[in-house]
């Protein structure tokens, strides 16, 4: 696999994961009221705040784990799982509770710095986007593998941008069964992919099974 094929997946993992159409309808209801000016806006801070997030995670990510202890096969079994949980909730329609907690929901109402908070964090930017970004970035050590995993955190953070700002027309055309089929679609891949980090973890905390095999 060439590196712009492998990106490329990295790319696909991310929007599955983030599942910016999933989140359409919340930014519909949070927003309503809004001028169209407003809305492109809060788009764009959206799209902002969540390429800082990924991007830092993919930086110091590592950092972050070495300050607290935690290996990195730990974290890809935890991580792992903490996206299985999300692709669950996702294939049955629903946010998960590692997603949105309720006093963070209740914000929703009071719209304040609603672009950074539930929309980018945690909605878009969640534990789960920020755990596998970190494992990718471990997979593209030093410094420039850093900086080529930019790649996809700007282009996921265009697609939110782009789907945020064309948030009415696409809602209205899909519908709310047509955002729930693709909300299902992405938890099936996010399963698969939480499967393969669960898998690479354990390869790391008990190598014998692996010689076993």
């Amino acid at each position: 696999m060439t590196e712009y094929a492998y990106l490329l997946k990295v790319a696909i993992a991310l929007i599955a994961i983030v599942n910016p159409i999933g989140c359409l309808p919340i930014f519909i209801s949070a927003t309503s009221g809004w001028s169209k000016a407003e809305r492109a806006k809060t788009a764009r801070t959206v799209a902002i705040t969540v390429m800082i997030v990924l991007g830092v995670s993919a930086f110091i990510g590592d950092l972050i784990l070495d300050f607290f202890g935690i290996t990195m096969p730990s974290f890809q079994v935890g991580g792992g799982i903490l996206i299985l949980l999300i692709s669950i909730s996702m294939m049955h329609g629903k946010q998960g509770a590692t997603r949105q907690t309720p006093e963070e929901a209740q914000d929703l109402a009071e719209r304040e710095v609603i672009a950074i908070v539930p929309l980018s964090i945690p909605l878009l930017a969640g534990p789960g986007a920020i755990s596998s970004m970190i494992l990718t970035a471990q997979q593209h050590p030093g410094f420039w593998g850093h900086v080529s995993l930019m790649l996809p955190i700007v282009l996921i953070g265009l697609f939110i941008w782009g789907l945020l700002f064309l948030a009415d027309a696409i809602t209205h055309y899909l519908g709310r069964i047509g955002i729930n089929i693709v909300t299902r679609l992405m938890g099936l891949i996010l399963a698969a992919m939480s499967v393969e980090f669960i898998a690479h973890g354990l390869e790391g905390l008990f190598p014998r099974l692996v010689g076993a095999t």
